[in-house]
């Protein structure tokens, strides 16, 4: 896997990922930003949410579930001192469908946390990380 950050002006920056997909960082006006884009420990985190709703979805795919939609919710707190990291994460999940089992979904859940989810796993090593969800069969 291979990506690219170029600096543009300021603090904002333009990522480039291996896969051909771009996107803008940038800091907030008190740290030199014009606030034209996403701060990279945003990034961080949503790529966690990305990276464990696309194991879930996956998971509740092959168990013939039929989500009709999902939405993982995140809430991060952070370190007071430098390094900033994260120190706790919550994913709330919230899933639509038919007749979706809540055995299934806490199922899928669980082994994307467990198993699955290289960036939740990784940032596990640093932060406590919790899950919970919601149903809404339509």
């Amino acid at each position: 896997m291979r990506a690219r950050v170029k600096w543009v002006e300021a603090a904002t920056m333009l990522g480039e990922a291996g896969s051909g997909h771009a996107v803008v960082m940038d800091g907030p006006p008190d740290h030199g930003g014009r606030n034209l884009g996403v701060r990279p420990m945003e990034m961080l985190l949503l790529g966690m949410g990305g990276c464990t709703e696309f194991d879930v979805l996956s998971i509740l795919r092959k168990s013939r579930q039929q989500v009709t939609s999902c939405v993982v919710e995140l809430e991060a707190e952070r370190s007071e001192k430098d390094p900033k990291i994260f120190t706790r994460i919550h994913a709330h999940f919230v899933l639509h469908g038919r007749d979706l089992s809540e055995k299934h979904v806490a199922r899928a859940i669980s082994l994307s946390s467990e198993k699955y989810c290289s960036a939740s796993i990784m940032l596990g090593m640093s932060a406590e990380i919790t899950h919970d969800y919601e149903i809404h069969n339509d």
